[in-house]
């Protein structure tokens, strides 16, 4: 039972633009100019803004993204791959032209290399569910070309066709589409909002500031209100200080536990960033905690100046279990990049460590 290389093209999630939504008002006009004629499916005159755009700013990984979209939807998925391959090399801590690129190779049948385009994606951000969704995708279709080949060596198995049958019902639902669509059953990261930037270029080259990064946050939304005070209860005195709810103090902890974690992130203190990760937590993608903790080092030590700002901060508590969510700005030397974000929490001893953190959700 084979299964044509187009189901599985379609069924895999391809990004028409990231979820970040910085943009400095020096290039929002440009960004929204190029965004608007693609979705217009004016494709043409969108490649030449692109083009226009880039003659002055070559290396903007924003326009670059764009370019590669464009190819794509013109027809012209050789040099789409070009383009998001030479923005992997030159962007490699950017998660989402590996997956644009992957998605390219799996609609040539490359499923190998699709393979490997989506792990460095999720090496890059082990929190990017598009791709490990992706990855799963491609794991399925590469079931399927051992499984026929098995068929083939040994056409007496019986337990090959029940499991040839299963995958392609994964992907039975996809088979319908229109092959003349411009992206069929591709489901792109930003359902309905305006699409946005992947990352802001920095519009200044003045030398960072040398004081140390500031942590911002917004003012937390408490999901768990405090009771209210009984109508008998007696009125505090004003010379008594008023005790503050429990679930108040645990909110309280939880968002100086979260703000903790950003300012070590900003300031490069990996020992204190480290420490703000239960022993419990385990890195997506099968990574050792070994691996994580290095990895992370490299990622974060060295950078000239690193700034991760919190807005939106958002918290539930349920006993020794709570979930902040918020959108996180991160801009480190030239990169800058929005995204929304989830870290659980556990309380240990007097401590809130994180026990797991998602992108986008």
């Amino acid at each position: 039972m084979k299964q044509a290389p187009n189901a599985l093209y379609k069924s895999l999630r391809w990004l028409v633009l990231a979820s970040a939504t910085l943009a400095a008002s020096a290039y929002a006009d440009d960004y929204t100019d190029v965004s608007q004629l693609m979705h217009a499916n004016k494709y043409s005159e969108a490649m030449t803004r692109v083009d226009s755009y880039l003659a002055t700013k070559p290396a903007d990984p924003q326009m670059r993204f764009f370019k590669g979209v464009i190819q794509r939807n013109l027809g012209k998925p050789a040099d789409a791959i070009t383009t998001f391959t030479q923005l992997t090399q030159d962007y490699p801590e950017l998660p989402e032209p590996y997956n644009n690129l992957a998605v390219l190779y799996a609609g040539q049948g490359q499923y190998d290399k699709a393979r490997t385009a989506l792990e460095m994606a999720i090496r890059t951000n082990p929190s990017y569910a598009t791709a490990q969704e992706n990855l799963g995708d491609v794991y399925a279709r590469l079931a399927s070309q051992a499984y026929n080949k098995a068929l083939q060596l040994d056409g007496t198995n019986t337990a090959v066709p029940p499991k040839l049958a299963l995958i392609g019902e994964v992907f039975k639902p996809n088979l319908g589409n229109s092959h003349t669509a411009v992206m069929p059953a591709v489901k792109p990261a930003v359902a309905t909002a305006a699409p946005a930037p992947i990352v802001k270029p920095v519009a200044s080259t003045a030398k960072p500031s040398a004081s140390a990064p500031v942590v911002a946050v917004a003012a937390p939304v408490a999901a768990q209100p405090a009771s209210p005070v009984a109508a008998t209860a007696k009125p505090a005195s004003s010379a008594e200080p008023k005790s503050v709810p429990l679930d108040a103090q645990a909110n309280k902890a939880v968002e100086e536990a979260v703000l903790a974690w950003a300012n070590a992130w900003s300031t490069q203190n990996m020992s204190a960033y480290l420490k703000a990760y239960s022993p419990d937590f385990k890195p997506a993608g099968n990574q050792s905690r070994a691996a994580w903790e290095k990895e992370r080092h490299d990622r974060i030590v060295g950078k000239k100046n690193i700034r991760v700002t919190l807005t939106g901060l958002k918290i539930r508590v349920q006993g020794d279990q709570a979930v902040a969510s918020f959108r996180q700005a991160y801009k480190a030397d030239s990169l800058s990049a929005s995204s929304q974000k989830t870290l659980d929490l556990k309380k240990s001893a007097n401590q809130w460590l994180i026990t797991r953190e998602a992108i986008g959700r």
